[in-house]
């Protein structure tokens, strides 16, 4: 596995961390202190590198109208835009986990016209894999990472009446059984691993307040955005209002619009946000984790393995050495 690279470790103390298992080897100091206060890699729409690229498969029911037209009728043109600013994420779920990721943001759908309860994540279109899967090969990278903790946050829900939402929490449950962590909990890793608890569910949705296990949505500070420069001024403007009380996201993840994929036929999402990486990197390597009203916590992107957040942002918790020792 990969180390956190001694580039963009302040100090150098945290460049020797072992990516798939990185929790487990940070120093004593930070073992107390709650995850929302430390600097956590995350992925944005983190189950988009299997989206389903057979053109029956319908685009999902958020896009604009125009397009789903367009798709009916035009689909061997339009599909291949669709997929080129569709994927977030090239790494398979277990790749990510590997690369240091322990945020993830899982954005869940249930197909129209589909009689069955399985599940998929979406994002322009469906996944060709179903959330019951995904879910079994984190818990299998779990069980072999055994002090490792992840934060798993289910949103924006598509095609969910109350009868799915119970079939999803229930394959959680079963899925995740013991490992997963009430909400009342106390969030430090040394009383995660006392207790054996390694999962986090944030739950987009009210019926997570009949649930001891399911925690509120965890913020995303999403920018909407894309352009680097506007990203990071409007992320600046909300940490002037400060941070929120437990765990949030800053989503440094760029938005296209119509207007700018029409402007721009020949590029792809991961071309335009690997040409802004180190301009985010820049920003991202300047931030400081912790209580303080500017701090961050959790910080998301886009292919995050080929862009090299994950060292980045797990070398801010450095900066936490000094006022814990």
């Amino acid at each position: 596995m990969s180390s956190v690279s001694s580039e963009s470790a302040s100090g150098g103390l945290l460049k020797s961390l072992q990516t798939d298992r990185w929790m487990s080897q940070l120093p004593d100091q930070l073992l107390d202190v709650p995850l929302y206060n430390l600097a956590i890699p995350g992925s944005h729409n983190s189950i988009t590198y299997c989206l389903d690229k057979n053109n029956r498969s319908p685009v999902d029911h958020t896009q604009p109208d125009f397009l789903k037209k367009l798709d009916k009728y035009m689909k061997p043109i339009i599909r291949p835009f669709v997929y080129k600013w569709s994927i977030t994420q090239e790494s398979t779920v277990k790749e990510q986990l590997d690369e240091g990721v322990r945020y993830c943001d899982l954005r869940i759908a249930h197909k129209p016209s589909d009689d069955s309860c399985d599940l998929y994540f979406y994002h322009g279109v469906y996944t060709t894999i179903t959330v019951e899967v995904v879910l079994k090969e984190i818990r299998e990278w779990l069980e072999a990472h055994p002090k490792e903790v992840v934060i798993l946050s289910f949103s924006h829900f598509l095609g969910l009446n109350q009868e799915l939402h119970q079939h999803l929490i229930h394959s959680i449950q079963n899925t995740f059984g013991p490992k997963l962590c009430p909400k009342y909990e106390t969030v430090t890793l040394r009383n995660l691993w006392r207790l054996g608890y390694q999962v986090i569910i944030s739950y987009e949705n009210d019926i997570m307040n009949f649930y001891d296990d399911l925690w509120p949505h965890i913020s995303y500070w999403w920018a909407n955005k894309c352009k680097a420069g506007a990203l990071i001024q409007e992320i600046e403007r909300r940490k002037q209002h400060g941070r929120p009380a437990g765990f949030f996201v800053a989503g440094i993840n760029l938005t296209e619009d119509a207007k700018y994929i029409v402007s721009h036929p020949t590029e792809s999402l991961n071309g335009l946000v690997m040409s802004t990486y180190p301009v985010l990197l820049e920003w991202v390597q300047k931030q400081t984790p912790g209580p303080s009203p500017g701090a961050i916590n959790i910080i998301a992107g886009d292919f995050v393995k080929e862009g090299q957040l994950v060292p980045a942002v797990i070398s801010l918790n450095e900066e936490l050495l000094n006022w814990t020792s």
